[in-house]
């Protein structure tokens, strides 16, 4: 068994403010009137819809409520085949254990079945997400992803810190990972929702994924900036700023958010990469970004052991394309193209 994992994150007294007015709007609803089923059923549509929107999908709800009665619909057949599989997750919602891995490769097979040739399996290959041509997040090696994953799913089981801040560690750890070849988006957001019924069966019905599309350009800064300190306490701000939103809504008896005007949006692309090319850019775009840094350091922004970082600098160095200038400690590196 590896040493018990921690996830890097710290408790603000924002996230202690946030989680205590959450918890009193949750307390006043559970005890009120359980929604209906109508209302269930339309906040389902537009949770379906919200996550689906994030990675591109373009059905609009009519369409998904469509899919669901089992009607005919003209679009294209990937996001015909998305809704489905995403319907036909968040039906299961009740029967996943949060911190069960067999659960977890299930619930991948469910929503991207069809999709990928490895549906239900975590990937072989490396992966990056990237914004046009620039590396954003190198995900650690395939070789790693399963141990990273029982470490973390270990870590949920262990816990004892609060549903709200666990739900949100998780989620962003689970997108640093990486864990599949395509669909980690989707799903880092459904376990998150998961996480959190098993604390109160009320946010089977919340509509954060409308939310975080209606925030989707913050959702990725948090998540890279998160990545940037080493520390998830700002994508935990940001999800329960989102889980606030969407309380406050049920709450109040209104939309909490109206459904987003279609926008260009450029999601980020995850692409798979030949691990040593990859590590050696996102590694020159980091030292030119932040030349002190030391390898150790950019070896945990990076995903990678210290030892592959190492060799890529060798690398790099070798190719004149890096250099190091000035004492051990005091120097700094320098980018050439």
């Amino acid at each position: 068994m590896s040493q018990r994992y921690q996830p890097p994150y710290s408790v603000t007294a924002k996230i202690v403010s946030q989680i205590a007015a959450i918890s009193e709007r949750i307390g006043r609803l559970s005890a009120m009137k359980p929604l209906s089923v109508r209302l269930r059923r339309i906040n389902r549509i537009r949770t379906v819809r919200g996550s689906l929107a994030i990675e591109g999908n373009t059905l609009s709800e009519a369409q998904i409520t469509a899919i669901l009665d089992g009607e005919i619909v003209i679009a294209p057949p990937r996001e015909v085949q998305e809704a489905r599989n995403a319907l036909a997750a968040y039906e299961q919602l009740e029967r996943w254990k949060p911190t069960n891995e067999r659960h977890l490769l299930e619930a991948h097979a469910r929503l991207m079945s069809g999709l990928v040739d490895d549906a239900g399996r975590y990937r072989s290959g490396g992966v990056g997400v990237m914004r046009g041509q620039r590396v954003v997040h190198m995900a650690p090696p395939a070789l790693r992803v399963p141990l990273l994953m029982r470490d973390l799913l270990r870590w949920l089981t262990q816990t004892d810190q609060h549903p709200l801040i666990a739900s949100s560690v998780f989620h962003y750890e689970f997108e640093f990972i990486h864990p599949f070849s395509d669909g980690n988006g989707r799903l880092g957001r459904l376990w998150q929702t998961l996480i959190l019924c098993r604390w109160n069966p009320l946010f089977a019905h919340v509509q954060v994924e409308s939310l975080v599309h209606a925030h989707q350009q913050s959702y990725y800064h948090a998540l890279g900036e998160s990545t940037r300190r080493n520390d998830s306490a700002v994508f935990v701000e940001f999800m329960l700023d989102r889980l606030m939103e969407a309380v406050v809504g049920i709450d109040s008896g209104k939309t909490p958010v109206k459904t987003p005007v279609k926008t260009p949006v450029k999601t980020p692309v995850k692409t798979p990469v030949k691990t040593p090319v990859k590590t050696d850019e996102a590694l020159l775009n980091l030292l030119a970004r932040q030349p002190t840094m030391t390898l150790a350091t950019a070896a945990a922004q990076l995903g990678k052991s210290t030892s592959a970082i190492e060799r890529a600098a060798r690398n790099l160095r070798d190719k004149g394309r890096l250099n190091y200038v000035g004492p051990q400690k005091g120097g700094h590196w320098e980018v050439t193209p």
